[in-house]
């Protein structure tokens, strides 16, 4: 990725869409009228910068004759120049639709609070977590059985549940090499089980996952991990009434 696409991703129509509270196809219209700059793909997908959307964002929400100030993508929304985690190839574009949310150090919500007390007994798992991952920060819009709000994103778990579509399955952290010196392992809460799906955006983007944790090696036998898999559906739901 060039330096200049850290602070301008390039979004999908689906994405600008969202950003702009819009339906897709009043974002094509606007696309191809020129209201939206934006460009076609080999395959003649369109797609346009984080920029030109939130010009447009800003324009839209003015009063006629206000000049337009450009917000910046900053910080923790920002994809990290040398990553210590694994990362998606859509990183940029996911950070984006993750600060544009709003969910990030959002209210606590008793709607995801019942997702992660379902998640925990229908595993018999002692925690449960619904996370949302910053480039900086492994945030809890939900927590059950921890009492910490947040970690470092070097030390998420989560991380790596972002990376794929199955479900991302540790049975015993220490015997790993990946985690075995993880300071959420070698220090509390001491995990040494974990299991998450990742929690998506309607594009499809996974802003961070529903995952249950247990201070013992272990294994979901597969209603629980089906169960872990529609609470995670229900989660993603949860989501995107939000955004």
């Amino acid at each position: 990725m060039k330096p200049h696409e850290f602070n301008d991703p390039i979004l999908t129509t689906r994405e600008a869409a969202q950003l702009l509270g819009v339906a897709v196809s009043t974002a094509q219209v606007w696309m191809e009228s020129g209201d939206l700059p934006a460009w076609k793909t080999p395959g003649g997908h369109r797609r346009v910068r984080y920029s030109a959307v939130m010009r447009l964002v800003k324009q839209r929400a003015a009063p006629p004759g206000t000049p337009v100030q450009l917000p910046q993508l900053t910080g923790e929304f920002l994809p990290a120049t040398a990553p210590d985690y694994p990362v998606p190839g859509n990183e940029a574009q996911r950070l984006a639709a993750l600060g544009a949310s709003g969910l990030m150090d959002s209210a606590d919500d008793d709607a995801f609070d019942r997702l992660t007390w379902l998640a925990a007994h229908a595993t018999g798992c002692p925690m449960a977590l619904v996370t949302l991952l910053s480039a900086q920060r492994q945030w809890f819009k939900s927590r059950a059985g921890i009492e910490g709000r947040e970690t470092a994103r070097a030390a998420a778990f989560c991380s790596h549940a972002l990376m794929q579509d199955e479900p991302f399955v540790v049975e015993d952290a220490t015997a790993d090499a990946r985690f075995a010196d993880n300071p959420l392992v070698v220090g509390a809460p001491y995990i040494r089980f974990y299991a998450g799906y990742p929690v998506r955006t309607a594009d499809g983007l996974a802003l961070g996952s529903l995952c249950v944790l247990d201070t013992e090696p272990r294994r979901l036998r597969e209603r629980e991990m089906r169960a872990l898999r529609e609470l995670a559906a229900i989660a993603s739901d949860e989501v995107r009434r939000r955004t």
